[in-house]
């Protein structure tokens, strides 16, 4: 199986809370393809988000696959909380736990698909052990915590050497770029291999987010075309 297609990945961390169903909406029409969400626990990361009870009500208000991003402790304590509350896909973090491939042999047998993320300052080397396991990789391209930050240049290197990598695993896993994804670094990052782009605030604070869902989809699919 290969993961050449594109999504688009809207960030609901940058979302006004307060009209999230509307949000949700608003980026189903814009042709989103699976809804980010972001779950930190105010010590692996700098701030706390949401949880499990979130999850479940966004899994019943929305058609769309949700891509639960467990920037937390410990993960391998919450992933059948989180999968049993209708995540599809279950990204945990390579510096969070000293057991990854059990954790994400868990996210699988569970039937939910795998992901690895890896924060800026660690290297794509840490999960070559694991690719065999992993639906996909995140490359987080910010420190973790908070939206609206700038985007960290050394994540195209990150992104190019895993494209490599999945080079050997028949094109088998997916490549995630999470932080600072707007228009301008879109077709940048396609190019090197990325194919699953989260956007929280280059969509969600604009006048129209599915006008810019669009906007991205139209930027990386062209990029795509030109590197195939």
């Amino acid at each position: 199986m290969t993961y050449a297609r594109i999504e688009i990945a809207p960030s609901i961390l940058a979302s006004n809370f307060a009209k999230l169903g509307e949000a949700v909406r608003a980026v189903e029409e814009g042709g989103a393809d699976v809804v980010h969400v972001d779950v930190m626990d105010g010590h692996f990361v700098p701030n706390i988000s949401i949880g499990i009870p979130v999850v479940a009500s966004l899994h019943k208000a929305t058609r769309l696959p949700l891509d639960v991003h467990l920037m937390i402790d410990q993960p391998e304590k919450y992933i059948e909380g989180f999968v049993r509350a209708g995540a599809s896909r279950v990204l945990i973090h390579e510096e969070a736990t000293v057991h990854l491939d059990r954790a994400l042999s868990m996210i699988r047998e569970l039937g939910a698909q795998a992901g690895a993320a890896i924060n800026p300052g660690t290297p794509v080397a840490m999960l070559t052990e694991v690719l065999d396991k992993v639906d996909t990789v995140l490359v987080m391209s910010v420190n973790p915590g908070f939206g609206g930050q700038k985007f960290i240049p050394g994540a195209f290197e990150k992104i190019r050497q895993l494209n490599q990598l999945r080079a050997r695993y028949n094109g088998a896993f997916r490549i995630e770029v999470d932080g600072g994804v707007d228009a301008e670094n879109t077709a940048e990052l396609a190019q090197a291999g990325a194919n699953t782009f989260v956007a929280g605030t280059s969509i969600f604070h604009t006048p129209d987010p599915a006008a810019a869902t669009r906007q991205l989809r139209k930027l990386a699919t062209e990029a795509l075309s030109q590197r195939v």
